[in-house]
């Protein structure tokens, strides 16, 4: 397809931008492919803003006379609005961004025509993988295998062609537990406790149906994770009558009875419609220009949004409470264990492994449990909260994970590795980014379509030099105890660097903490020398 099927007027003149945080500017206006480029028309300005089309998340024309008003609402919250001199120019530049920022083939994204001059499309990508954890992890050897089952993904199309299994279970077992479990997403480890040599599992739930099926070879599986004297939690993020209700659809839950050592633990999580509605209710609060604070905060509560994060940190604590204190291994999964599971034993691994809160290691532990654990990015990222249009498969998970990073990072300022300056380029990155890693639901998805071979990897370029110095953390202590956050309501607060993050008063933030962060640098440099 050529883009400039779709590009009925491609440059405008005397078109002025107002934008948050700085004045109206007057200049041009060009449409590409992929981008919207402002250039200021004011001698010796020479201020361009790029905007990728794919960050756009809702247009709105406003016609008047014989010239027009569009308001581009983005998914990293931005509001803009561009006054274009002549109707049918305003008509046909909202038509070409329409279009253009919704194509529908993953080939014809912005990421497979990105060639940054100081990237190269024929470096290794990528950080982590199931192998180099399992190779660098030695104390699995004795009793976990390698398993190569799903080489063709023929097996789990949403996993990796690699997976870590119990040494005793082989593939043709595998197999079988696979068609056991929703979307073939059988047991495979996540997380392997220095400390005590214990476990962190997931999985999708288990087709029992009403009929109450066994899957012998499941229960084999389980029971391989932990000795005969000992017992294993199961933490299911649904309720336990909405696991019940999922029998007379199929699905189901382990029972008590044919997984007699491993104790079943309930915790709720939203996710799909309710999640996407809560993300939607927030956004409007924090858009509200009455100036009543009374309001403000109703609308807050009424949003839920704090209590999706209170929720998600205190079974998140839940999980590394059974592995860290109690010592007990742990499978974690709700029904289709692409969602809510990804997200609890992200954060519980956060909780209690310091090599996971250095940045690498937050990159790393990102690319194992989101994209190659099959997290639907392109699903679940297609629209953020400012869209007419409602996909059933969209849900802010990611950045729900991302809001709870943040909570743990402001209870435990020398803790992570990190800034909040990385959690806010992640949150831009998964709704619209330049780079390969989001793109596609699956890893099977990423290798039909060489988005390896074909994109840049963006875990990677942030670690680049400069980057690096940018979103690291220079007041970061590395410390081996396990950071257990609050989840009192007093102790959550909203996370102002991304949901008001185009306001004046947290730009004055923003400043203010870099400011002290260049301080912080250069008193580090001083100790130094």
């Amino acid at each position: 397809m050529e883009f400039s099927e779709h590009i009925k007027t491609a440059n405008v003149e005397n078109v002025v931008l107002r934008q948050p945080l700085h004045p109206p500017s007057r200049g041009t206006l060009c449409v590409t492919g992929h981008h919207l480029l402002f250039s200021e028309r004011e001698e010796g300005s020479g201020r361009q803003v790029l905007l990728l089309l794919r960050n756009i998340d809702a247009t709105e024309k406003r016609i008047s006379g014989s010239s027009g008003t569009l308001t581009l609402k983005c998914k990293d919250l931005r509001v803009l609005q561009l006054d274009i001199p002549g109707m049918e120019q305003c008509l046909n530049i909202a038509h070409s961004i329409e279009t253009l920022s919704c194509l529908d083939r993953v080939s014809e994204t912005y990421p497979f025509f990105y060639r940054p001059p100081d990237l190269s499309l024929q470096e290794p990508w990528g950080l982590s993988s199931p192998e180099k954890y399992f190779s660098h992890t030695k104390e699995l050897h004795d009793s976990w295998r390698l398993s190569s089952v799903n080489r063709e993904y023929s097996v789990c199309p949403s996993y990796t062609t690699a997976v870590i299994v119990p040494k005793d279970v082989n593939d043709d077992m595998l197999v079988k537990v696979a068609k056991f479990r929703q979307g073939g997403r059988f047991p495979v480890l996540c997380y392997y406790h220095q400390k005590n040599g214990v476990v962190i599992m997931r999985s999708s739930q288990p087709l029992t149906g009403a009929n109450r099926k066994r899957c012998r070879e499941d229960e084999l599986l389980l029971q391989a994770v932990i000795d005969t004297s000992d017992k294993g939690y199961i933490i299911d993020t649904r309720s336990s009558q909405q696991a019940q209700q999922a029998r007379m659809t199929g699905g189901g839950f382990e029972s008590k009875s044919c997984y007699n050592n491993w104790k079943r633990l309930h915790r709720q999580m939203e996710r799909g419609k309710a999640l996407q509605e809560s993300l939607i209710k927030l956004v409007e609060a924090c858009g509200d220009e009455s100036h009543n604070m009374d309001r403000w905060l109703s609308k807050l509560e009424n949003s839920k949004w704090l209590s999706h994060v209170q929720t998600a940190l205190s079974t998140a604590g839940l999980l590394a409470e059974c592995v860290e204190r109690d010592g007990h291994s742990v499978l974690v999964h709700g029904s289709e264990g692409t969602d809510s599971t990804l997200l609890i034993s992200t954060l519980a691994q956060l909780i209690m492994d310091p090599c996971c809160r250095t940045m690498e290691g937050f990159l790393a532990l990102l690319e194992r449990e989101w994209v190659q654990a099959g997290h639907p990015f392109q699903q679940r990222c297609a629209h953020s909260a400012y869209s007419h249009t409602r996909l059933q498969q969209e849900s802010p998970v990611f950045l729900l994970l991302l809001d709870c990073v943040w909570q743990l990072w402001r209870q435990f300022p020398l803790a992570l590795g990190f800034s909040e300056t990385l959690l806010l380029r992640l949150a831009t990155e998964a709704y619209a980014s330049d780079y390969g890693t989001f793109l596609c639901n699956s890893d099977q998805e990423r290798c039909l379509l060489e988005v390896k071979k074909k994109t840049h990897c963006l875990f990677q370029a942030l670690l680049r030099p400069k980057e690096r110095e940018i979103y690291s953390n220079p007041l970061y202590e590395h410390t081996e105890l396990a950071i257990w956050p609050s989840v009192h309501p007093q102790s959550l607060q909203l996370w102002k660097g991304f949901f008001l993050r185009w306001t004046q008063q947290t730009r004055h933030l923003e400043e203010a903490q870099e400011e002290i962060r260049n301080m912080v640098i250069e008193w580090g440099r001083l100790v130094l020398s």
